[in-house]
């Protein structure tokens, strides 16, 4: 009898293990279900996944001997924000989705001592560094008294303005690239060497806005900026599951331009200084159209 009372409680306790472990290992699964413990943390906004830019290192660009390059030119060009292919440059104006333009990912850059800008007034060699305050002060964002037309009366009143940033005045960004032949594998490559916004605003004295001024703001040094550029995303219009990075944006090309200078013994005079109107157009693409003319002349077909 005692026999049978020992055999009974040891299956009773074998059972009451086998009640815990099957609890322990349910309790374990539902753990790992997703939404079943945190389900604001589970949350995906799409149907799955997106990879974290924000940790996104920019791609080695290869090392290239001088002994290499047969020949090279100097470009500035402009990318204008208005046209269309620009778009994703100069959007979002207010961040959204973790995304912001190009101009205020710079200006949080050189906030935060994460890139340098460099006065753009003298030359665009990166020179002379500028702090933020300076930055701020090459946009105009000084507090100041201006003359504005009063809407009821029709007349100029004198008011104080708080100097602010505005983003939405770069509609343009300068670019200077070097563009080179490396005869080791027979190819036309460029670098970008330099961003520069460019601001369209008015004078204080323009009250009716008349005229419209544009400046460089200041310059950037694109390898200095990369690491910056390749952890934030653009927007692609045509498949978002493909998004870019700032970097990968400039280094495919996918933007659209024209060449205003070009590095020549006129102590790199722009096209500006010397041609106008159409005439310009027609020189900006004679130099486009002489590079490429370059590169085909030196095959044999």
């Amino acid at each position: 009898m005692e026999q049978t009372g020992h055999y009974l409680l040891s299956v009773l306790k074998f059972d009451n293990m086998n009640r815990v472990i099957i609890l322990l290992g349910f309790i374990t699964l539902m753990l790992g279900v997703p939404g079943f413990n945190n389900a604001q943390a589970q949350i995906i906004d799409g149907a799955y996944k997106r990879e974290d830019l924000s940790k996104r290192k920019p791609v080695a660009l290869p090392y290239v001997r001088e002994a290499d390059v047969v020949w090279s030119k100097k470009i500035w060009r402009i990318v204008d924000l208005r046209e269309k292919m620009n778009q994703p440059i100069y959007f979002p104006t207010v961040e959204a989705d973790g995304r912001t333009n190009l101009i205020t990912l710079l200006l949080k850059g050189i906030e935060n001592g994460q890139i340098t800008a460099y006065d753009a007034r003298n030359d665009d060699e990166f020179k002379v560094p500028m702090t933020f305050e300076q930055v701020k002060e090459a946009f105009g964002a000084t507090t100041r008294t201006v003359n504005v037309r009063d809407a009821n009366t029709g007349e100029l009143v004198s008011r104080e303005v708080k100097g602010e940033i505005r983003t939405g005045e770069v509609k343009q960004f300068m670019i200077k690239e070097e563009w080179y032949f490396d005869k080791q594998n027979s190819t036309m490559n460029v670098r970008i060497i330099g961003i520069c916004p460019i601001q369209e605003y008015y004078r204080d004295e323009d009250v009716n806005r008349e005229n419209v001024q544009r400046r460089q703001v200041f310059w950037i040094y694109y390898p200095e900026a990369r690491g910056l550029l390749a952890s934030n995303e653009v927007f692609n219009p045509n498949n978002t599951a493909r998004n870019l990075s700032f970097d990968d944006l400039f280094l495919m090309r996918k933007f659209n331009s024209y060449i205003v200078k070009e590095s020549n013994v006129y102590n790199n005079r722009g096209i500006t200084q010397y041609l106008s109107g159409k005439d310009a157009m027609m020189e900006s693409r004679k130099i486009e159209n002489k590079m490429f003319d370059y590169e085909q002349n030196l095959w044999e077909y």
